[in-house]
């Protein structure tokens, strides 16, 4: 009987915690935000690879393996909070750069939805953006709007 007690309020293992590049967890919440309209078209992806190129000094080939990686990360994702978790440990100004990029993303085909302005809200929460960055970031995203 105390064997049932302790299996029923005893600690439960720990699920296992992969470790994942941040600029690979970076570009999965840029295709998160491409697809929270339901479409990730080729011009989002387009975008997505300039952003990994001019926001982190990437070449293109490390670039095109990141954001696959980083696909792939989208397609298996549960939340975006199991993304940010690797996110946090880029600098903050990496981290303004993800915030704007995911303006220029969800800008891409046009108009940001608000589904697409509250992703990235909250995004911007988790990984500690304060409001004045987050807006800015979408400033400059609208002023770099294709």
């Amino acid at each position: 009987m105390s064997g049932f007690f302790s299996r029923l309020f005893g600690s439960r293992p720990q699920a296992p915690t992969r470790d994942i590049d941040p600029y690979e967890a970076a570009a999965a919440l840029l295709v998160e935000a491409a697809l929270v309209d339901g479409v990730y078209a080729n011009l989002e992806s387009d975008m997505i690879a300039e952003l990994l190129v001019t926001s982190f000094n990437m070449d293109a080939e490390r670039a095109d393996s990141v954001l696959k990686k980083g696909e792939s990360l989208a397609e298996n994702a549960v939340d975006a909070h199991a993304l940010t978790r690797h996110v946090k440990t880029l600098p903050e100004a990496e981290r303004v750069a993800i915030i704007e990029g995911l303006y220029r993303v969800s800008l891409a085909d046009g108009e940001a939805c608000k589904f697409e302005d509250a992703f990235v809200r909250h995004v911007a929460s988790l990984l500690h953006i304060d409001d004045l960055r987050r807006v800015s970031a979408r400033k400059r995203a609208e002023l770099n709007r294709p």
